[in-house]
């Protein structure tokens, strides 16, 4: 029997068999049952219906991680419109290229942002403008709260196909505009899926929102704890007191966030005595950059928590591959934070190769570098109205493969490491070096705050390791160490070739909003004399 895989039979199974159990527990301080939710999302989506909102129109929602993000993306979801969720830490001219790209037709914009929007409105198509608080928002603006109160929970559910488009997903362009990755019912549903499995939700599970909902619907999470019928923790921000504050009082036992977060915990804790875990056992996986060592080691020993890494792109939703691994990492060993900060291995119905330039699968033999491509059920459908740029990202040493432009090696047992994006490995006097190792050993250093290395043009060796370092007292003027003193610590840990033969303390890093490091700026701004962004090595 076939039955088609769409978005709705999450919140649709939730309802079902856990109505009367506690889905969200709100930023506002209230707390809502799955058939309160599911009542809200219908409500949402009678009134967008009553505005004109059809199938295939695209919605956006700006906002953190609250209730409302929530019940506004199944209640555009279940008209078969497209969910658009938008980073809330962008520009209004951004949002003037992202609502005309996409189209959007309505937009839901938390009132700590929609001024932004409000800025914008005589430059977007968009023609119906709904907030949380609209008495704290110039302009016309309807309220959420009132839209739902009076609208009757009735609406007529279209057919919808698998293959539909239902959400559009805005990569954070790392390089150049942003690309809209199209997402189908069907890419999202078994993305969920793979999710629920590799990530070992189940419906007892606390989720406390500390990665940004609008991030890949974050990493998928919006459907597989609704459809497992766990529970939401919403926030509105990330505060290291406030987020083991949650932890300890609703008993949070998973979440996902960048290593940067873990690393504001662990500030905290060293001044602050405070519960890391609350009755249940926590576990916590981390994307956007590979954690240190040092950040792993602190969350299992001193945190107490199990700790994944997950690794991932906007356009695989974002799940690629995952650290999550039990039989291949033994906890009693040495190199289990080693193993734990890779990659580690593709998830069921995912073929992830590491190929060389023939695109023939590299030797596991942890050393040869080659290019990560994939090729699964969660890989996006394209990128929205950009037929060209989906061709290539398809194209390369693999043709229909997503090439993710990341380098890595892999172990005896199949487990990736990342070692550089193809655009930033370090290839200085013929050698690769990579940047990662680098990062990772200029954090074990203590009066590192936060490191890039990047390749600075060099006339000897064409490329040489330059580190741009955020000091630990966070005053660039004043560092705690030297230059010299880094580079020592670097000579004395790794091949002499490898040394960051350059260092620029600055106060900080431009990153996205998920935590990744952009290091294009830095290169640009390193290459700017040079006529071309590479060294003759």
């Amino acid at each position: 029997m076939e039955v088609p895989l769409l978005v709705t039979d999450f919140l649709d199974r939730a309802r079902k068999y856990y109505a009367d159990e506690e889905a969200i527990v709100a930023t506002t301080g209230e707390r809502f049952t799955y058939e309160e939710l599911g009542d809200r999302a219908d409500r949402m989506s009678a009134a967008l219906a009553e505005r004109g909102i059809e199938k295939g129109d695209p919605v956006a929602v700006l906002a953190p991680n609250t209730h409302y993000q929530l019940e506004a993306a199944y209640g555009i979801m279940q008209l078969g419109a497209i969910h658009t969720p938008l980073n809330y830490r962008l520009t209004p001219d951004d949002y003037v290229y992202l609502l005309n790209d996409a189209n959007v037709k309505a937009i839901y914009a938390d009132y700590e942002y929609a001024e932004k929007i409000e800025q914008i409105r005589e430059e977007v198509p968009t023609e119906t403008f709904i907030t949380n608080d609209a008495d704290a928002v110039e302009g016309d603006w309807e309220d959420f709260d009132d839209v739902l109160e009076e609208t009757e929970p009735d609406y007529e559910r279209p057919e919808m196909s698998e293959d539909d488009i239902i959400t559009i997903n805005y990569t954070s362009g790392t390089t150049g505009d942003p690309k809209g990755v199209m997402r189908t019912h069907r890419t999202e549903s078994l993305h969920a899926k793979l999710v629920t499995i590799h990530h070992e939700i189940s419906d007892d599970d606390v989720y406390l929102w500390t990665l940004p909902m609008f991030h890949v619907n974050g990493w998928g999470h919006i459907y597989a704890i609704t459809g497992i019928g766990a529970k939401h923790v919403c926030t509105r921000g990330v505060d290291p007191e406030q987020v083991l504050e949650d932890i300890s009082e609703e008993d949070v036992s998973f979440l996902c966030c960048a290593p940067t977060v873990l690393s504001m915990v662990g500030e905290y804790l060293e001044d602050n005595d405070a519960p890391t875990t609350g009755d249940n056992p926590m576990r916590v996986t981390a994307a956007g950059a590979a954690a240190p060592e040092s950040v792993i080691e602190m969350v299992e020993e001193d945190f107490g928590w199990h700790f994944r890494q997950l690794y991932g792109a906007t356009e695989t939703g974002p799940l690629i591959s995952t650290s999550a691994t039990r039989r291949l990492i033994d906890e009693d060993s040495d190199e289990r934070f080693a193993l734990k900060k890779r990659q580690g291995i593709a998830p069921l119905g995912t073929v992830v190769d590491v190929v060389d330039e023939d695109g023939e699968v590299v030797p596991w033999d942890d050393e040869t570098i080659g290019e990560i491509v994939v090729k699964g059920n969660q890989v996006m459908e394209g990128y929205w109205e950009k037929p060209e740029e989906t061709e290539e990202a398809f194209s390369g040493r693999r043709e229909g493969w997503f090439h993710t432009g990341d380098l890595a090696v892999v172990n005896g047992d199949g487990m990736i490491s990342i070692q550089d994006r193809s655009k930033d490995i370090i290839i200085s006097g013929g050698e690769n070096i990579s940047s990662i190792e680098l990062e990772d050993t200029l954090f074990d250093h203590e009066a590192v705050g936060d490191v890039a290395v990047i390749p600075s043009p060099s006339e000897e060796w064409g490329e040489t390791p330059k580190a741009f370092v955020v000091p630990a007292n966070d005053d660039p003027e004043n560092p705690p160490v030297s230059e010299d003193e880094l580079t020592k610590f670097t000579r004395e840990r790794l091949a002499g070739y490898k040394i960051v033969r350059r260092v620029e303390f600055v106060d900080e890093l431009p990153k996205t909003a998920t935590g990744k490091i952009q290091k294009y700026e830095l290169r640009e701004r390193e290459w700017d004399d040079e006529e071309q962004m590479v060294g003759q090595g």
